[in-house]
């Protein structure tokens, strides 16, 4: 189903509560930097203790967010167990490479009921898991949720207006979440489709570095329109297929966050995409982001998978080519626009013919 329209009210800060953030990556410092100004106590860990010991002398953490300052009651830590223990919601803000096995390590950490909210945009190779999967499965007695949405961390610590998702199926975990992050920059909305959400945030990760591409090859604007409203039918075909509602690509975490990834420089996996554009080899483009681009592990999978199950996606594939192929942007859009013209958006006219 689509977000509601009821989300928290503007700038209302509830109870402080203490909170735990793992991983100390951009979006997890953004996290932690509007739970600490919204008043909650927040254990913040990571695996580098001088990237730890940085934040507890100085307030910023100077890889991942130069120049920002963390405020508020936040607890830099390199001990997991300890930043666990004392948090009554957890986020986890983890790369999809390393998510299983760390919260395996600590899955006798979490407690029975504790809330626990994936942050992770990526898929985990073996089954095609998605990280609430890999949450359900490692800790089973504890309630899942994830956070989604156009979000991009360095706005979010600039104090932008930004608006992001809770998809959950217990009411009180969604309920938890928008009060915890609702600030008058920071909007959280609610929906109960988890699978769909958490899909969404990582197939788009796939269609910025098209759109990074063809952004240096200076496509155009009517191209790049094309491109993001082709990926939006090819990621939404393909997610519901899998069992996603429609319906959640029309919002914040489909739409809204294909939007800002595939137009934004700020956006990681557009940068790699128009480095690879520019002439750079993809190890080049990634060893210049020094971040991790999940897009570049979700494609493989995803072409993957879509194969195997046999759902057509041209922009998938064409990507996959140029990366790993021979392939060109160019030869990958004309490509596309010999293509059979069939209907323009996905689920209304009759699915006769593949798009």
């Amino acid at each position: 189903m689509p977000e509601s329209n009821s989300p928290q009210k503007n700038g209302a800060k509830g109870a402080a509560h203490d909170v735990a953030v793992l991983g100390g990556g951009s979006f997890g410092t953004a996290m932690a930097k509007v739970l600490g100004e919204n008043g909650h106590t927040v254990h913040f860990w990571m695996r580098d203790q001088k990237q730890a010991a940085e934040i507890e002398a100085t307030g910023v953490n100077s890889r991942y967010m130069p120049g920002v300052e963390l405020s508020g009651d936040i607890q830099p830590t390199t001990d997991m167990a300890s930043a666990i223990a004392n948090a009554e919601i957890v986020f986890v803000a983890i790369p999809s490479k390393a998510f299983r096995a760390v919260i395996r390590q600590h899955k006798s950490d979490f407690r029975d009921g504790q809330i626990v909210i994936s942050l992770t945009k990526g898929i985990e190779r073996d089954g095609f898991k998605l990280m609430s999967e890999i949450l359900q499965e490692e800790i089973p007695r504890c309630r899942i949720g994830v956070l989604s949405g156009p979000n991009l961390a360095a706005e979010i610590a600039a104090r932008d207006l930004t608006a992001t998702v809770i998809a959950a199926k217990d009411p009180e975990v969604r309920r938890t979440v928008q009060d915890l992050l609702g600030c008058e920059y920071f909007r959280v909305y609610a929906n109960v489709d988890v699978y769909g959400v958490e899909l969404a945030g990582a197939l788009k990760n796939i269609y910025a570095i098209v759109a990074g591409l063809a952004e240096a090859l200076e496509m155009g604007e009517n191209a790049q329109a094309m491109l993001i409203t082709r990926g939006l039918a090819e990621m939404s075909r393909f997610a519901v297929s899998l069992g996603a509602n429609p319906m959640t690509f029309m919002g914040l975490a489909g739409v809204g966050d294909l939007i800002v990834t595939c137009t934004s420089s700020k956006s990681r996996n557009f940068r790699v995409g128009h480095a690879v554009g520019k002439g750079k080899s993809l190890d080049e483009a990634v060893k210049e982001l020094g971040q991790v681009a999940e897009g570049i592990y979700t494609l493989e999978l995803v072409k993957e998978k879509a194969e195997s199950v046999g759902i057509y996606m041209p922009l998938v594939r064409g990507l996959y080519e140029i990366l790993y192929g021979s392939a060109s942007i160019r030869a990958v859009i004309n490509s596309l626009m010999m293509a059979v013209q069939n209907s323009d958006v996905e689920f209304i006219l009759p699915r006769t013919i593949s798009q």
